[in-house]
């Protein structure tokens, strides 16, 4: 479940550094404050007929050669490539911390096969001197 989500974030981010740096333009065309034509990438067509319907608040159009009546609106979206490229030269300081932060991670999840215990055969050293009449404790 957890690479599922994974793969959907890394396919969502991915689709968003192409939108980004992508560039687009739309253009549209406007007969009486109403959207007749929309392009992308082009130009868009003018109307080839005279607007019949009269709209209150916008100015009324009664022919296709009236100034006033159409408008052309151009939306440009600029691509932005302006990104840093990483730097990928690595001191030894750094390939050592790696090193040893990689088998550290891998060898904490390794089981021993049986319980080891390692001080079973230890025999403690022979004391030369009486520890107690050398602390001066003694049990009164």
């Amino acid at each position: 479940m957890k690479s599922f989500f994974t793969k959907i974030l890394s396919f969502f981010l991915a689709v968003f550094i192409l939108f980004s740096t992508s560039s687009f333009t739309v253009d549209m065309h406007f007969c009486c404050n109403k959207l007749v034509d929309m392009a992308f990438f082009s130009k868009a067509e003018s109307c080839m007929e005279a607007a019949k319907k009269k709209d209150t608040n916008s100015k009324q159009c009664t022919s296709i050669q009236e100034k006033d009546c159409c408008d052309n609106q151009t939306i440009v979206k600029e691509g932005d490539d302006t990104f840093k490229k990483s730097n990928t030269i690595l001191e030894i300081e750094t390939l050592v911390f790696l090193n040893t932060f990689f088998n550290t991670y891998i060898n904490l999840f390794e089981g021993l096969e049986e319980n080891v215990i390692s001080f079973k055969t230890y025999r403690p050293p022979l004391l030369s001197t009486d520890i107690i009449i050398l602390n001066e404790t003694f049990l009164i």
